[in-house]
């Protein structure tokens, strides 16, 4: 689904090093976490995460920085050029997704708009 050379996520070492924490401490064997969006929230759409137990045909596989992060075929056009974070806080610490097809976010910061990319190659030739 993603175009050659192009990932549809990157890691930065923060969210990495989170990532192979979290597999480290998983109360079972994964082979890494799976990213999507889902309906719903006051903006529209919300990032999900959750263990991967295996690959499924469709996934779209990124390895980055020693970590596998699956990419569900759906949400391949709202995560594309994204850049995954992981930030501490006093009050907290998350998973920060930093997407260019985010057009906002409501004031909770758990829910989002996003317009699906269109890369170069998808675009129709007038």
């Amino acid at each position: 689904m993603a175009l050659p050379g192009l990932k549809v996520i990157t890691l930065t070492d923060a969210a990495a090093n989170r990532i192979k924490d979290i597999i480290a401490k998983a109360d079972r064997p994964i082979v890494g976490v799976r990213v999507g969006v889902k309906n719903g929230g006051c903006a529209g759409m919300s990032y999900t995460m959750e263990y991967a137990d295996s690959i499924n045909p469709l996934d779209e596989v990124v390895e980055d920085k020693g970590v596998t992060v699956l990419i569900d075929p759906k949400a391949v056009l709202f995560l594309l050029g994204t850049e995954m974070d992981f930030q501490t806080s006093k009050m907290s610490s998350q998973f920060v997704f930093n997407n260019p097809n985010q057009t906002s976010a409501c004031g909770c910061g758990e829910s989002v708009a996003i317009t699906p990319a269109t890369p170069p190659a998808l675009q129709s030739v007038g």
